[in-house]
């Protein structure tokens, strides 16, 4: 009795389905790389695979520097609640109203 929808991603093979898809195109247009005569800029964007390479080496810089980041734009898990919490028990002892109790239509 179960009267939950399936959805196509609920089925595991649908998913190796949709990868085994992914990977065949991957291979596909590296293949074509050998094929297609490229009008480039540069030497090295000859090499076969470049932009592949390219890309993905680009993207492994990107989560480096972003991991590094962290570092000094991370905030504690409270960070919003540590200043506004003081500021809402003021504001509902002024109007004695509890913490979070707030009338929109006010």
């Amino acid at each position: 009795m179960e009267t939950e929808k399936k959805y196509f991603f609920d089925k595991p093979e649908n998913i190796k389905r949709v990868l085994y898809v992914l990977y065949g195109c991957c291979i596909f247009l590296f293949a074509l790389d050998f094929v297609i005569h490229r009008h480039v800029a540069h030497s090295w964007e000859n090499l076969w695979g470049f932009y592949p390479v390219y890309g993905f080496v680009g993207c492994v810089v990107l989560v480096l520097v972003a991991t590094w980041m962290r570092t000094f734009l991370m905030r504690s898990e409270n960070y919003y609640s540590e200043n506004h919490e003081s500021e809402d028990k003021i504001d509902a002892e002024k109007n004695n109203t509890k913490s979070g109790d707030h009338d929109v239509d006010a």
